[in-house]
C-alpha cells in the first residue's frame, strides 16, 4: 500500500486480498482483509500519519468500504455520519497520505 501511496494511485480489494493470502468470495476473508486494513490504520494514526488504508477501495466506487468510515470514528478523524461528510473526509484523508508517501 506505501507503493501505491508513493505513486499516488489506488488499488482494489481485489487486488489486495490476494497478497494476503485472501479469497474475497469468503465472508471470512473479507472480514479478515478489513481487520487487516484497520489495523494498518489503526497503527498509522499511532504514528500521527494519515489512515493508509484510504487507498483501497472498492472497483466500481473508487472509494473505501464502511469499515474506513466506521475506524474514522473511532479514531476521533470523523464527527460525521452522512455521505458528504465522510467523501470531504476521504479526499482529505487521501490527500494526506499522498502527501505523506511522497517520495
Amino acid at each position: 500500500m506505501v507503493e501505491t501511496a508513493r505513486n499516488q494511485s489506488l488499488v482494489n480489494y481485489g487486488e489486495i486480498a490476494p497478497l494476503a493470502g485472501l479469497d474475497l468470495d469468503s465472508q471470512e476473508d473479507r472480514n479478515t482483509l478489513g481487520r487487516l486494513l484497520g489495523e494498518i490504520s489503526t497503527f498509522e494514526h499511532s504514528q500521527r500519519r494519515p489512515m493508509l488504508s484510504a487507498v483501497v477501495v472498492y472497483l466500481d466506487a473508487n472509494a473505501p468500504g464502511p469499515g474506513f468510515y466506521k475506524l474514522a470514528r473511532e479514531l476521533g478523524l470523523l464527527a460525521g455520519h452522512d455521505p458528504v461528510s465522510e467523501l470531504e473526509f476521504y479526499i482529505r484523508e487521501l490527500r494526506s497520505v499522498y502527501a505523506t508517501w511522497r517520495t
